[in-house]
């Protein structure tokens, strides 16, 4: 069993979330251990059963792993140990789900950001079931069921009373066997504070300045600003009896070095339009400074900014978003896209593809109103669900392009591929028609295109 008493060889081992950090560990885990199982959502569950989970990795090349994976808990069979990959606004649902399967002597690892999470569960399961985490990677989802991993791939475990006990040990063990790094921590709080002053940082500041982490590196302005980031995190810290190191501004600075060419996870959240953890991140630290009477302005004024840029487009879900390389990303609705210039708009798009009805805009208009980088060349169209994408070069964008976005005098319904689908008359029936569009990202080089390649050239 996998208790402070001692552990059996042969453990059941649970991955709650399959996506960027426990789709990853749990594949590793799974090459070298026979009983891992996935609980999934519905959706990556059917993938990973129907083609395994695979592993794009640049240190580890590619592999595919066929575990047991699940989207019903009732499922699974009793675990010894459960790992908790999902995001931290996911947690609460990951708790209901897991109550079936953790059991007297279950332990219970959490890799989530922030610092609560290990208290909530804690508080659900007891003290003697969790352990604390710390997950350093850098991956991301591709699709569900495919993960690319760029950079790292290390975790830092502890007892949250930092104890050392056999299941660490044995934790410890079963990471290292599976070829990943893993070390003990005897102070795993501390460890998660110091993460969260990396992730108040970089994370907000990604998606501001829409960059990498070295954009935010190499201004002398910003340290400044990374420096009073960092000592109001410290500050809260402190207030809840977990003195950071005096230098905390520095090391954040000097880790992210390594890992200066990458987005954050909160930057690929946004991009993706999926929703971001900025409540648990700088908006912990804001709320926490409110209770404790410390004055945190300069996370409530991330969080706010945050939370206006990245939640205007997933609460608004008939909203279509221009970024890429552009000067500045535009966020269009319907109302918008009927006030653009009568040369753009096709009233009857049956006139120009028959069989088709409802009223279209010209993208030739989209894109006179962007502004393009210096270079741009291409223009991908992703579906909302991020499964079809088709990447067009400017010039058949102009030429052929046309966004269908109302029907009958309304927004086109989802069941006609609204509220936004793009057709290129005049480029073969099948060329490029994705329904649901979301978002239109201007490029240098060619885009991601989901079409198969015989369906035009």
């Amino acid at each position: 069993m996998f208790s402070n008493g001692g552990v059996a060889e042969m453990i059941q081992i649970t991955i709650v979330g399959a996506g960027a950090v426990g789709g990853f560990f749990g594949a590793r885990l799974a090459q070298v251990h026979p009983q891992v199982s996935f609980l999934a959502r519905p959706r990556t569950a059917e993938v990973i059963k129907r083609n395994g989970l695979t592993i794009r990795s640049n240190s580890l090349g590619t592999f595919t792993v066929h575990p047991r994976v699940t989207s019903d808990p009732k499922e699974l069979s009793s675990s010894d140990l459960i790992i908790l990959g999902v995001k931290a606004y996911d947690l609460d649902e990951a708790c209901r789900q897991i109550e079936s399967i953790v059991r007297d002597e279950t332990a219970i690892l959490t890799l989530q950001n922030g610092v609560t999470c290990e208290d909530e569960l804690i508080q659900r399961f007891g003290r003697e079931r969790v352990l604390g985490g710390v997950a350093f990677i850098y991956s991301k989802i591709i699709e569900p069921g495919i993960i690319e991993h760029y950079k790292r791939g290390t975790v830092m475990v502890g007892e949250i009373m930092g104890h050392e006990t056999p299941r660490l040990h044995h934790l410890v063990d079963l990471f290292e066997r599976a070829g990943v790094p893993c070390q003990v921590s005897e102070d795993i709080r501390k460890a998660k504070w110091d993460k969260m002053c990396w992730n108040c940082v970089f994370n907000p500041l990604t998606v501001l300045i829409d960059d990498r982490v070295s954009e935010a590196l190499d201004h002398p302005e910003m340290k400044s600003v990374i420096s009073t980031i960092v000592s109001e995190v410290s500050a809260v810290a402190m207030a809840h009896r977990i003195p950071l190191d005096d230098d905390i501004a520095d090391k954040v600075i000097q880790w992210s070095q390594e890992i200066r060419d990458i987005h954050t996870s909160m930057y690929d959240d946004w991009k993706a339009g999926r929703p971001t953890e900025i409540d648990y991140l700088n908006g912990y630290i804001a709320k926490k400074g409110k209770e404790f009477g410390i004055p945190t302005p300069l996370n409530e004024t991330l969080t706010a900014i945050v939370k206006v840029m990245t939640e205007q487009r997933t609460s608004r879900p008939d909203t279509l978003q221009i970024d890429g390389d552009v000067i500045q990303s535009l966020t269009l609705d319907v109302t918008v896209l009927a006030t653009l210039p009568s040369e753009y708009q096709v009233r009857d798009v049956g006139e120009v593809s028959p069989g088709l009805r409802g009223r279209g805009i010209r993208l030739e208009g989209l894109l006179d109103m962007a502004t393009l980088q210096v270079g741009t060349k291409y223009a991908t169209f992703h579906s909302r669900d991020g499964k079809y994408s088709a990447c067009l070069t400017l010039e058949q964008v102009r030429d052929y392009g046309i966004l269908i976005y109302e029907l009958d005098g309304d927004p086109l319904p989802v069941k006609n591929g609204g509220p936004f689908r793009l057709i290129t008359p005049g480029l073969g029936d099948l060329c490029a028609n994705v329904k649901q569009v979301a978002r239109m990202e201007l490029t240098k080089e060619l885009g991601k295109d989901t079409r198969p390649s015989k369906v035009c050239s």
